[in-house]
């Protein structure tokens, strides 16, 4: 089982202060060991003699600073792997589904979410929205498109499809191409490790989104 906390301040001065730290780990310990099923769940959590909602207002007061809990999500899968970017704001969890597996493949997994930020595991996975609106988008470029211009609706709705298909490819995990070896996808990779080898699920936060 694998959490993933996200405790913001205002500046990097609190951001690398010890209690500020601590505080955070703290959370994540008690996240990873009682499973709230939301952030909300989460807050309410006995903490220290208080809540977790209560002790991180205890902390604006002792740091001077605006501190929030933001973000809480979990995983559970036979192998969870974390990966943190340096600097702190961008965090990935990547569930595989055997475990024993090299930790070193489900860093290079967890990397991938990071850096190529997939909308899902596989294409069978993209959310029914999401898929109609990228749909919508594919067909008002080919229909924009001047080389498009007086082809007949069967081959604009062929190449619409095909729009669409570079979409899944680039942005589903298995699908991706592997950032360490862009001759092979993610999907090939895990097969090369273990022919049952895949991916059960993920979380990916970044500050920045």
């Amino acid at each position: 089982h694998g959490a993933l906390v996200a405790l913001n301040c205002e500046t990097d001065f609190v951001a690398k202060n010890d209690d500020f730290v601590n505080l955070a780990g703290q959370i994540l310990d008690l996240a990873i060991e009682k499973q709230p099923a939301d952030l909300e769940e989460l807050k309410k959590l006995p903490f220290k003699q208080a809540t977790v909602e209560e002790v991180v207002v205890q902390q604006i007061g002792i740091i001077g600073e605006k501190i929030e809990l933001s973000f809480y999500d979990h995983l559970t899968a036979p192998q969870v792997t974390a990966y943190i970017h340096p600097g702190n704001k961008l965090a990935t969890l990547v569930g595989l589904n055997q475990k024993d597996v090299d930790k070193q493949v489900g860093k290079d997994v967890a990397m991938q979410v990071a850096a190529m930020n997939p909308v899902a595991v596989d294409k069978s996975d993209v959310a029914p929205e999401i898929l109609e609106k990228e749909r919508e988008i594919a067909r008002d470029q080919t229909k924009n498109d001047p080389k498009n211009a007086g082809k007949p609706d069967e081959i604009l709705e062929k190449i619409t499809e095909g729009k669409l298909q570079k979409f899944l490819k680039e942005n589903t995990l298995l699908n991706q191409d592997f950032i360490k070896e862009n001759k092979k996808s993610i999907g090939q990779y895990l097969k090369e490790v273990n022919p049952q080898l895949t991916v059960s699920g993920f979380l990916r936060f970044s500050l920045r989104d």
